[in-house]
């Protein structure tokens, strides 16, 4: 981390309001977009894989690095920053962002973090957010004035947070993954099922999937084009395969 990182100031957000705003005319226009540990969601691939129009394994291979962090049970997916020295974002430019309207859930966020947590057994996330005030960000000093809703209704998050929520949930559990035999068998379960939506397609219908399980026929054509739909089917077969929850019933 460098000296300038190292001054960030994480601010708590209240219901007050706070003041910010970020424009290309700003001195400081795309600086917050590089040396970035950017961990990507599911829905976030899902995005921007489709902007790009590529496969989840081109995608995973040309922009991603893989993660294997202590503090989480599972594997990690971070964007691939550039080599060259300012290590800047692959889709960061000159006049911005090149996917803007497909832009991960992080960067809709900044400056505002968010820490999440999913207890067992419930429906959705709970979140406290913060202020990320860095150093070399002028955009607080800007005149624009948001309250925490407005800005993340502006920026799509109550979507992404949707989306990704499930996901969170099986991040966060609790529960036992079983014999520690099996953990390198599911975590390669988990990568496949989260990131690689491409590979979970073929893996459901082109194994012995539904001869196991019950899924009608009208969700099987619907999970043959439809990514969004297959990724919560990931989220519930991840659930089932990972910690015995009955989220697909059986068949017979």
């Amino acid at each position: 981390m460098n000296s300038m990182q190292d001054q960030t100031v994480f601010k708590p957000l209240g219901d007050g309001p706070f003041q910010f705003a970020c424009h290309r005319d700003i001195p400081c226009f795309t600086q917050c977009c590089a040396r970035l540990r950017l961990v990507l969601t599911p829905y976030d691939i899902v995005r921007m894989k489709s902007r790009l129009r590529l496969s989840s394994e081109e995608f995973l291979e040309k922009y991603t690095e893989t993660l294997i962090d202590p503090h989480h049970r599972f594997p990690l997916v971070k964007l691939k920053m550039n080599s060259r020295a300012e290590g800047s974002c692959p889709f960061v430019t000159e006049s911005g962002c090149a996917i803007y309207e497909d832009r991960p859930e992080a960067c809709r966020l900044y400056p505002v973090g968010r820490a999440s947590a999913t207890p067992d057994g419930a429906t959705g996330s709970a979140h406290a957010y913060f202020l990320v005030v860095e150093p070399h960000c002028l955009g607080f000093q800007e005149d624009r004035t948001w309250t925490l809703e407005e800005w993340l209704r502006h920026e799509g998050i109550r979507e992404y947070a949707a989306m990704n929520d499930p996901w969170r949930s099986i991040m966060t559990s609790s529960k036992s993954l079983g014999n520690p035999s099996h953990l390198s068998q599911k975590h390669q379960m988990f990568f496949m099922a989260s990131y690689n939506l491409d590979k979970f397609r073929q893996f459901i219908f082109k194994s012995k999937f539904f001869d196991r399980f019950r899924v009608d026929s009208e969700l099987k054509d619907i999970l043959k084009i439809d990514d969004t739909r297959l990724m919560h089917f990931a989220f519930d077969w991840l659930k089932f395969s990972l910690f015995g929850e009955k989220t697909i019933p059986l068949s017979g």
